[in-house]
């Protein structure tokens, strides 16, 4: 496994709300003074160990979820006079904060959602105005909490064609620049702020800061629990367990490729962390790398079962039938080993989605090929790059522009193919694809100047340049369409029409097209189930309304009713 050093990450953009809702002093037992937690399913898989001492018992996981094996934990200890005052800003004796909390049928604990917590007035001013601050600071950079990686969100560039015959289909949304999907943008955190945040992150003690993050996470409220676990490694950036909980928070945000590299500093930690073990064969069984997932399963002790690895050799079997079907060319098979491995738990694997779409675009299923890389993981280019590599991420980018040119945006494919070629100059296949969407799009430009100065003969040569490099192009199809129904060949235009579609069923403007040209062909029954299938979708669209309703009254003079 390759070794990799992560980016120092200190989460202090949501740290002053952390603080705000915890509070600043640490927890305080109702007996013996130290802390103690209830003993209760970890049912989050984080590590919630918050005793002085380990404990293990023969045949449970009870060691596990107390912590790393071996590695007693450092007592709490509470903020001293001084600190609390650099913290509160104490300037006269106040009352000491206080806090109820229940007490659970065994043993002494912290029930969540029961804590009654009363702020010295004193701290207020400076915790309101930390969060002021930080409020502030996330507004500017345009985001709260930082990104949800493979929560799909608007945005991103898309077609960028202006003639009015190139219908860009968008399904619900657009790609913008990356290889598989939405851009995970990383936060660039304010100087003063994370200063100030690092600062009070210091006062504290790690494991309190783990404890309240390990809150956070129970709670669902994972950025502010990346947060906290960030703090703790800044103070203690030698304990496995902060960096495994840390890897449990990106992973609950989609940000498994930087999940796999803070999980993989954990195991480095501590080779014999089972806990990590596990975690980490967990994010390599759902990014595809099969091998290293039943690797870590195995060295994961009591953590994994029979079953884990059982699922793990499952997905490899898909995976070398894939390999296989794509040596035949085999589209088919590709397809369905490539679901199989998907649904078999590599769900966020962009090697398998590109193989899926790939086989899509051969079957000529153009519209599926795109729903399959916008369904997909959606990974930062730059963690991608850490962790295929040059080769491998060109792989991806070639894949991605021959989607971007079947879906009409050009200018989206070309960019993709380009940065393939820079990053494995020796991959023939994206040589040709570039050679291809290069071709395209001047035949696409030149058509276009043609059609707009209306010499229609020249721009249907055009077109039929570009076909020639591209026989299934759904843009360039439609486009032709045009040009035979401006000049007569309503046919034709049909023809070019009914193959767009077949290629993109919701390719909205060849089937407003068809439906103009069967009525001009008076084939009215024609005319009106394309209409209809666009009113289904565009209810408030004038153009169709009006050819439907032509359409209805021409067939029924057609035979013979009363209009």
């Amino acid at each position: 496994m390759a070794e990799y050093s992560p980016v120092k990450r200190s989460g202090c953009g949501i740290f002053s709300a952390v603080f705000g809702k915890h509070g600043l002093w640490p927890r305080r037992s109702t007996s013996t003074g130290s802390l103690h937690i209830i003993k209760e399913d970890n049912k989050n898989n984080v590590d919630t160990s918050n005793t002085y001492t380990e404990r293990r018992r023969s045949g449970s996981n009870e060691a596990a979820f107390f912590g790393p094996e071996n590695q007693p934990q450092k007592p709490i200890t509470k903020l001293t006079p001084k600190v609390a005052t650099a913290v509160y800003q104490v300037r006269k004796p106040v009352e000491k904060p206080t806090r109820t909390t229940t007490t659970a049928t065994q043993g002494h604990g912290i029930v969540n959602g029961n804590i009654n917590r009363k702020v010295p007035k004193e701290s207020i001013s400076l915790s309101g105005e930390l969060e002021s601050m930080i409020a502030d600071h996330q507004k500017t950079r345009g985001m709260i909490y930082g990104n949800f990686g493979n929560l799909r969100q608007p945005g991103g560039a898309g077609g960028n064609s202006t003639n009015a015959k190139d219908d860009v289909w968008k399904p619900n949304g657009k790609y913008p620049n990356t290889v598989m999907g939405n851009v995970v943008k990383k936060p660039v955190e304010d100087k003063k702020s994370a200063s100030l945040c690092r600062a009070l992150s210091t006062r504290m003690d790690p494991e309190t800061l783990k404890f309240m993050g390990n809150e956070d996470y129970k709670n669902g409220n994972f950025a502010e629990a990346l947060a906290l676990y960030d703090a703790a490694i800044a103070i203690d950036p030698n304990k496995a367990a902060y960096r495994s909980n840390k890897s449990a928070a990106l992973a609950a945000l989609g940000r498994l490729v930087e999940a796999v590299f803070e999980c993989s500093e954990a195991i480095s930690t501590d080779p014999h962390y089972h806990r990590a073990h596990h975690r980490l064969a967990n994010l390599y069984l759902r990014l595809g790398d099969v091998e290293k997932s039943i690797y870590h399963y195995q060295h994961a002790g009591l953590e994994a079962d029979k079953d884990d690895i059982a699922k793990a050799r499952n997905v490899q079997t898909h995976l070398n039938k894939c390999t296989e079907a794509k040596r035949r060319r085999d589209w088919n098979s590709l397809l369905k080993e490539t679901d199989s491995a998907i649904n078999g738990g590599a769900d966020s694997a962009p090697q398998i989605f590109a193989l899926k779409a790939e086989s899509l675009l051969k079957l000529h299923r153009h519209q599926d090929a795109d729903e399959t890389l916008l369904g997909g993981p959606n990974f930062d280019v730059d963690d991608l790059n850490k962790y295929y590599g040059p080769v491998g991420n060109a792989n991806l980018l070639v894949v991605r522009a021959q989607v971007d040119m079947a879906a009409g945006r050009f200018d989206e494919a070309l960019d993709a193919i380009q940065q393939a070629v820079k990053l494995d100059p020796n991959n023939k296949e994206a040589s040709s694809v570039m050679r291809k969407a290069r071709a395209v799009v001047a035949a696409r430009s030149s058509g276009n100047e043609h059609f707009k100065a209306s010499k229609f003969s020249e721009a249907c040569a055009a077109y039929v340049e570009g076909l020639e490099h591209d026989p299934h192009n759904s843009i360039l199809l439609c486009n032709r369409a045009a040009c035979w129904s401006k000049l007569g060949h309503f046919e034709k235009a049909v023809d070019d029409c009914t193959h767009a579609l077949n290629l993109r069923a919701g390719y909205t403007k060849a089937r407003l097209r068809r439906a103009d040209c069967n009525t001009k062909l008076k084939k009215w029954e024609a005319s009106i189930q394309d209409y209809n299938i666009l009113l289904k979708e565009t209810p408030d669209n004038e153009e169709v309304k009006r050819g439907l309703l032509e359409a209805q009254m021409q067939l029924k003079k057609q035979h013979g009713e009363l209009v």
